[in-house]
């Protein structure tokens, strides 16, 4: 018998994000007794369904990865099955150079494998510069090396400015020229470190693609937004028999006993291995999962792992908002496709805006005579335009939407989402910190950490740590190692992420 006397262990996750939820169904499928403990109010961290002019939208994240069975699977499990929908356009723009162009083809996150592939894109020197990089000698990548920095010595700066930048800014919020290529784009990591030409490196990932012949969607969507992936999951976990608690920060977590990692606790142990202290709630527990941001993280883990909390500590994040606007559908023509992206080198105030009516069908059906549309803003050490109100939020995205569009119409709603600290940074080294911190909890028996701070900003990745999570708990080390070894890549998923 456990600790909890019911001949199963308890394990408290802290956080009922994505990468907690999942965490949590995994335990119960095990077998375990689980306590989920959420200090917001609700669950799902930034994933959140909402609704503008009677319609249901995201107003937080969107679309997931499908070439990932993580996401669609738990998504399936947790009776979605029916809701799961590709988009109903993948055609995506960027608007450079003045205009909107639409998004090329035959690249690798922005990585051309032929100059050809930019056509439209970049100017004729930006071409040109491209066909350099068979020409050019060997650019080592070492143990990591920032995207933007490796790609623009191969390739040139206009790359990176024009497709690199708006696209990896879609994901991470972040800056092409800091963003880790070993953490961020792993499979580029990977061919560069083998191939004289990046180029070349591009086409024999291109190659292996198409060898695979993966069908389906890249990316799926659910009927009324995915944001209601998490709140399938936590019934779920209830129907299972675990207990959520919102609105309940922990205030405290403390070792007091040991534990092995498959067995509950220790032979001669007098109690649970671990004490939670939540709200006015004292929560004794054989394991923990901490799935939340790093920081919160950090406050947590600073008694009983001093060197991981430093380490998580220094983990920086970028704030974005994202502007939801409503149209009379009568008042506007978009253009074709799922939106576009902006790359921030044109000064541009929005960085994406996604055409949400003709991306989702489940929009456009919601009600035919309104059009969503979103735009994003925000970008790591860019804060004074986050410091604007809603109202002027708002405006500035109508300019922009203008200027790219056309769209003079006057939105029916509007709804300005903040998400402050919200994407966490991969710098180079990244994948080094995450190695550190697991190595610091590991020391500590029946104590694992998940979250997207640590193996990718995706719906996939984040359900993939908390997996991996449970199943070091467990003392099976696999998961852990397969992120390691090969990080998940977080796509972008049209525009307007």
């Amino acid at each position: 018998m456990s600790a909890t006397g019911r001949g199963t262990r308890h394990v408290v996750v802290i956080g009922a994000g994505i990468a907690g939820l999942a965490a949590a169904h995994r335990l119960l499928a095990r077998g375990q007794r689980v306590t989920v403990v959420e200090a917001s109010g609700r669950v799902g961290g930034k994933l959140l369904p909402g609704e503008i002019a009677g319609v249901r939208v995201d107003l937080g994240a969107e679309s997931m990865l499908a070439r990932r069975p993580e996401a669609v699977t738990l998504a399936r499990e947790s009776g979605l099955a029916d809701r799961l929908q590709p988009p109903a356009t993948a055609g995506a723009s960027i608007w450079t150079r003045g205009t909107l162009r639409p998004m090329p083809k035959g690249h690798v996150m922005g990585v051309p494998g032929a100059a050809s592939a930019l056509a439209g894109v970049l100017s004729d020197e930006g071409l040109a510069r491209i066909e350099r990089d068979a020409d050019l000698p060997r650019t080592e990548v070492g143990d990591d090396v920032a995207v933007g920095e490796y790609v623009a010595a191969r390739l040139g700066r206009e790359v990176v400015d024009r497709l690199v930048e708006p696209l990896l800014g879609g994901v991470y919020a972040g800056d092409a020229y800091r963003i880790s290529m070993r953490s961020a784009v792993p499979q580029l990591f990977q061919a560069a470190r083998t191939h004289d030409s990046l180029t070349e490196a591009v086409r024999e990932i291109q190659a292996k693609a198409a060898a695979a012949q993966q069908t389906g969607p890249v990316f799926m969507g659910i009927e009324g937004g995915v944001g209601t992936l998490p709140l399938a999951v936590a019934r779920s976990v209830l129907d299972r028999g675990g207990e959520i608690l919102t609105g309940i920060p922990v205030r405290e977590l403390r070792r007091v006993g040991t534990v092995t990692a498959a067995s509950g606790t220790a032979p001669g142990a007098s109690g649970p291995a671990w004490r939670v202290v939540a709200g006015d709630r004292v929560l004794d527990a054989d394991a923990v999962v901490v799935a939340v941001p790093a920081r919160a993280a950090a406050d947590l883990l600073r008694a009983e792992a001093p060197a991981a909390a430093a380490e998580l500590a220094a983990v920086e994040y970028a704030s974005m908002a994202l502007i939801t606007l409503a149209y009379r559908r009568a008042d506007l023509t978009l253009p074709e496709g799922s939106g576009f992206l902006v790359p921030p080198v044109d000064g541009r105030t929005i960085k994406a805006s996604t055409f949400a009516s003709q991306k989702w069908g489940w929009i456009a059906a919601d009600d035919p005579g309104v059009v969503v549309l979103r735009t994003s803003v925000g970008r790591h050490g860019e804060t004074k335009v986050l410091q604007r109100d809603d109202a002027d939020l708002v405006e500035v995205s109508r300019h922009d939407l203008r200027e790219a569009t056309g769209l003079t119409a006057v939105p029916l709603r509007s709804r300005v989402t903040r998400w402050t600290d919200g994407l966490p940074q991969y710098p180079v080294g990244h994948h080094a910190r995450v190695a550190r911190v697991r190595e610091h909890v590991a020391k500590l028996p029946g104590l694992a950490v998940c979250g997207a701070q640590y193996d990718g900003v995706g719906i996939p990745a984040c359900i993939a740590s908390g997996y991996a999570a449970v199943d070091q708990l467990g003392g099976d080390l696999g998961g852990v190692a397969e992120l390691t070894a090969n990080p998940v890549q977080s796509l972008h998923g049209g525009a307007g992420e």
